[in-house]
């Protein structure tokens, strides 16, 4: 199986709407890739327009197995009118707020990927306290408060399989970055002071560690 995902997946990634560069992109793809070898779901908790879902889910199909992602579609914090990463073609316009579905849906057809993914909408600790089966990766890239990445890795992390990967998005430990990063660095040294995970990688802002341990 290949760590690295072929052209046309790479470019869909390219052209779908999202932050994530492409070494980061491609630090997720080779961890989807090698989590996919336990023969459990992977796990994406933030989709926005599917960017990083392309990934994944070219990783399961590869693997044989299924893609969830959750997101409840009214976009982070920092997505809202006025901030920064606000982009107006994804505000509904009948009811003036956020609603990147439709654009997640047009990422997934395009890249030929619909039938690999499944699209869990709702607000993660919600679907989370539902949840009860085990998955090979959780990748954290929701909401950047400490509310919300605290809230992921509680809901989740417990759900990562023995060997699986937990992997975390937008970890900066300078605290210059303490809107878009600090929430989800105190994630990640939570994860693992919890001696629950190991570190097996960082590119960039992303991390990616593997369970090797109990307790989270």
């Amino acid at each position: 199986m290949s760590t690295a995902p072929g052209p046309g997946i790479l470019a869909a990634f390219e052209a779908a709407k999202g932050f994530m560069p492409v070494d980061e992109g491609l630090a997720l793809y080779a961890a989807a890739a090698e989590a996919g070898r336990l023969g459990l779901p992977l796990l994406e908790i933030g989709t926005y327009c599917g960017r990083s879902t392309i990934l994944l889910a070219d990783a399961a199909r590869a693997a044989g197995v299924t893609a969830l992602t959750v997101d409840h579609h009214r976009g982070s914090e920092e997505q809202q009118p006025g901030w920064e990463y606000h982009d107006p073609e994804t505000v509904d316009p009948e009811l003036g707020l956020m609603d990147t579905l439709p654009a997640f849906r047009r990422t997934l057809h395009r890249a030929g990927l619909e039938d690999h993914v499944i699209a869990l909408v709702g607000r993660s600790p919600r679907v989370a306290a539902l949840w009860a089966s085990p998955l090979a990766l959780v990748f954290i890239d929701g909401g950047h408060t400490d509310e919300h990445a605290t809230a992921d890795y509680e809901g989740w992390a417990p759900h990562v399989a023995e060997g699986g990967l937990l992997v975390i998005h937008d970890v900066f430990p300078d605290p210059v970055d303490e809107f878009t990063g600090q929430a989800p660095y105190r994630v990640h040294l939570r994860a693992l002071a919890s001696g629950a995970f190991t570190e097996v990688s960082a590119t960039g802002s992303l991390r990616v560690l593997r369970r090797t341990g109990t307790g989270v």
